[in-house]
C-alpha cells in the first residue's frame, strides 16, 4: 500500500527540514511513502530551506508551489491532485504534530476497520493549550457533532488520514483554515464514519509562528452551518 503525505507549507523555514526528516524516518509496516510538499507562496526563505535540505533529492519527495499565498486548503488541494497513494495523510509543516504517530493513524485503515482516521489531541495526555484555545476547539467540535450527528472529540485536528476513495463524490471549495471543517462536514454528509485515535501534541505560540487566529474560528463556524444548510452544494 502507498501512503501519500501531503505537507502544506507557508513560512516554515525554521521547521521544514526537521519535519520532513521526521516523516521520512517513520516506518509503517507494509506501507510505502511519498511526500508531497506544497509551498504556498512562502516569503521567509522556506523554498531556499527546502532546496538546501539533506532530503531534497530523495525520490520519495515532490515539491510543488503556489506562486502566491492562497491558504492551507488551497495548498492541500494542490497536494491531493498530485498524490498517487491509496491513503492520504495531511501533515502540518511545523513541529506540533509527531510523525511517530503514523502507525496508529494508518493502522485502522490498513487493517480494514475504517476508511478515515482523525488524530485527536484530546484522547491522549492533556495538551498544554490555553483556556481560550481549548474552549474554541470544544465549541467547534460540539457544533459539528450537533449538526452532523457525529461523536468527534477533535474536529480541528491537523492529522486527517483517509483512503482516496473516501473523497469520491465530494467537492471541496475552501482555501484557508476553513478547509478543516469543510472536509469534516462533507465527509459526514456523505455518510462516512470517522474513527479517532489519540495523538501527541506540542502546541506553539503566536510568537513562535502559530498562524491560526480567532477569526478563523468564525470562518469555521460559518462553513459548518453553510454545509449543513446547503447539503454541501
Amino acid at each position: 500500500m502507498k501512503l501519500s503525505v501531503v505537507v502544506p507549507v507557508y513560512n516554515e523555514a525554521d521547521t521544514i527540514e526537521e519535519i520532513i526528516s521526521r516523516v521520512l524516518a517513520v516506518e509503517v509496516d507494509g506501507v510505502d511513502k511519498e511526500v508531497i510538499i506544497v509551498d504556498d507562496g512562502s516569503a521567509d526563505g522556506t523554498r531556499q530551506a527546502i532546496e538546501a535540505s539533506a532530503w531534497r533529492h530523495d525520490p520519495r519527495i515532490q515539491v510543488r508551489e503556489n506562486r502566491i499565498n492562497l491558504g492551507k486548503g488551497a495548498a492541500i488541494r494542490v497536494g491531493l491532485s498530485y498524490a498517487a497513494g491509496e491513503v492520504i495523510l495531511i501533515q502540518d509543516a511545523d513541529l506540533e504534530l509527531d510523525p511517530r504517530d503514523y502507525p496508529a493513524l494508518v493502522g485502522p485503515i490498513t487493517d480494514g476497520r475504517t476508511e478515515i482516521v482523525y488524530g485527536s489531541r484530546f484522547l491522549g495526555p492533556r495538551p498544554d493549550l490555553s483556556r481560550r484555545t481549548r474552549l474554541a476547539n470544544w465549541f467547534l467540535t460540539a457544533v459539528t457533532n450537533v449538526l452532523f450527528l457525529s461523536r468527534l472529540t477533535d474536529m480541528e485536528t491537523g492529522y486527517k488520514v483517509f483512503r482516496r476513495r473516501a473523497l469520491q463524490g465530494i467537492r471541496l471549495r475552501c482555501v484557508g483554515f476553513d478547509f478543516e471543517p469543510e472536509l469534516t462536514a462533507m465527509l459526514l454528509l456523505a455518510g462516512r464514519r470517522i474513527h479517532e485515535v489519540p495523538i501527541s501534541y506540542h502546541p506553539r505560540r503566536v510568537d513562535e509562528g502559530k498562524k491560526i487566529r480567532w477569526f478563523d474560528g468564525v470562518d469555521a463556524l460559518w462553513v459548518l452551518l453553510r454545509c449543513r444548510i446547503t447539503g454541501g452544494d
